[in-house]
């Protein structure tokens, strides 16, 4: 391990953004050496992953569950400390209670002989069958690319063959050429699944990446497999990860200034040199990390020379946004676990995702449900008079950047009434106890500057938006870094803290050495195995 000369000071970085990509490579910097500080302009860290307030109640208001543990507690292990110590986890036994109506209910389970013994019961022998093929082949495609590309920096085809024939030999080359990149998810669930309901199960997996089952590549089967492996709740809730990552990020020597907004990226001889504050403050820097939306830059939204330094961005199609209600409620009928899902009818379910595509709201939308205060657990006892609880419920919404006006009050009240028309259908009684908090892809878009709303980042559309639609943590702009969701590997809580992994390593590889005796960060990432 390198160390840096005793004469020389350390980089100063600074990281623009404290949600978990920014925050993990702010801790794994400063664990190295480097003097970071990172500047937030919440009032709290986590980014998309942060709390709504209704009345005194404070619900989580982006992911709600932890999956890819492992991934969490490599990045733990290497700060020096222990996820198991700074957050309690439970293991759902149940991933996701599903409704067609009020005799139509499948829940999927963390056992798989307890999925297949439901999806016989609820569908016959043979589909179940048909499933267990399903979760081979998922699982295939993750190994296939968790390494070469998922912890790795972004590829070409070719560097990814490469990348797969140097890890895995020829037994994996071949299965690189069967993971099916130039077919949609849809059609290839159609070769496992003959039941419609099961396969608009696992097309909404597309969604979890903001993308349309019926536009997303093959390759999104593997998040069916990452979900089975485990599902986590974490008590006190998802932003409480946020927090204890903060926190350790500061036992490393991380600086964290909150209500502190980025207004300019400054460059000095083609390259980056600090921000300038919305206050006026210039804060010099031989490093950004920047944590936002990545169109924010491609837009300009960090002042024009950096847009111009950046060059073209590859045209993208933005992600999913979202419509979400969150309030607490008295509920009744159906029972809820921590994840439900209550579906239309399938045969109107590509309809949902062309309504979005051509900016409007579904007319008969899924709708999924977050019930917080319940765990994930088989059985839940609930006897007694039923409390008020929390609750989130989420349709799917075009982003902002996919039509030309902002979502009007009528289309989302009608949004509304067909969410609550669905529920009712499927069993469920909720009484409101108070006019939920709604949030719309506008308000998205006001929180996440840059993004229009898209929750996602750039959406996964055909093969070559694994290659091309997000970009790598390395920029043409020397100096200047990317992490988060909206980058390379993707979307969701693990990606974005891989992301603030792999922009760490760059970093660190294009210096002469660090100043501790740090674990090395090794290009190519962790083994998740």
């Amino acid at each position: 391990m390198h160390t840096l000369p005793r004469s020389l000071s350390p980089p100063r970085v600074l990281v623009i953004g404290a949600g978990v990509g920014g925050l993990t490579a702010a801790a794994l910097l400063a664990h190295a050496g480097l003097d970071v500080q990172v500047l937030e302009r919440a009032a709290t860290p986590g980014g998309k992953m942060r709390q709504v307030e209704c009345g005194p109640r404070l619900l989580d208001g982006g992911p709600t569950v932890l999956t890819m543990r492992w991934v969490f507690d490599a990045l733990f292990e290497r700060l020096g400390q222990s996820l198991d110590r700074h957050l309690h986890l439970s293991r759902c036994e149940v991933l996701a209670r599903h409704a067609w109506g009020p005799d139509e209910r499948l829940d999927l389970s963390a056992d798989l002989a307890l999925s297949v013994a439901a999806i016989a019961e609820f569908s016959g022998a043979a589909e179940a069958q048909r499933y267990r093929a399903f979760c081979a082949r998922a699982r295939q495609v993750y190994e296939t690319l968790d390494r070469p590309f998922m912890q790795s920096s972004r590829p070409t085809p070719g560097s990814l063959a490469w990348r797969v024939l140097r890890q895995q030999g020829l037994p994996g080359l071949r299965q690189l050429l069967r993971i099916s990149p130039f077919t949609t998810l849809w059609r290839e669930l159609g070769r496992y699944f003959h039941d419609p309901r099961l396969r608009q199960l696992f097309g909404r997996y597309a969604t979890y990446c903001g993308s349309s089952p019926f536009d997303a590549p093959a390759t999104l089967m593997l998040v069916a497999h990452v979900e089975r492996e485990a599902v986590w709740q974490v008590e006190g809730g998802m932003h409480r990860l946020a927090q204890v990552l903060a926190g350790c990020a500061q036992a490393q020597g991380v600086r964290i200034r909150y209500g502190c907004e980025a207004r300019r990226l400054l460059l000095a001889h083609g390259r980056v040199s600090g921000v300038a504050l919305a206050d006026g403050e210039q804060l010099p820097a031989d490093i950004v990390v920047f944590n936002g939306d990545a169109q924010a830059l491609s837009r300009g939204l960090l002042d024009e020379p950096v847009r111009q330094a950046l060059g073209t961005p590859a045209r993208v199609q933005p992600s999913l946004s979202a419509l979400t209600w969150h309030g607490e409620v008295e509920a009744g009928g159906f029972e809820l676990s921590h994840h439900n899902v209550f579906f239309g009818p399938p045969q109107g379910y590509r309809g949902e995702f062309e309504a979005i595509a051509a900016g409007r709201l579904p007319e008969s939308p899924t709708v999924y449900v977050c019930a917080q205060d319940r765990s994930g657990a088989a059985r839940t006892a609930r006897g007694g008079a039923r409390r008020p609880e929390r609750l989130m419920c989420l349709v799917n919404a075009p982003a902002e950047g996919a039509q030309a006006r902002p979502l009007t009050e009528p289309e989302i009240a009608r949004c509304e009434a067909q969410m609550w028309t669905q529920l009712t259908r499927a069993g469920l009684r909720l009484k409101l106890t108070a006019p939920p908090v709604l949030t719309r892809p506008q308000d998205f878009a006001q929180m996440f500057p840059g993004s229009g709303g898209a929750l996602y980042g750039p959406a996964a559309q055909g093969w070559r938006a694994s290659f091309t639609a997000r970009p790598q943590g390395r920029t043409p702009v020397p100096g200047l870094f990317l992490a988060g969701g909206s980058v390379h590997p993707g979307p969701g809580v693990p990606m974005a803290v891989l992301s603030g992994q792999l922009a760490a390593e760059q970093i660190l590889a294009g210096l002469p050495s660090t100043s501790r005796s740090a674990p090395a960060l090794m290009p190519g990432g962790m083994s998740t195995r």
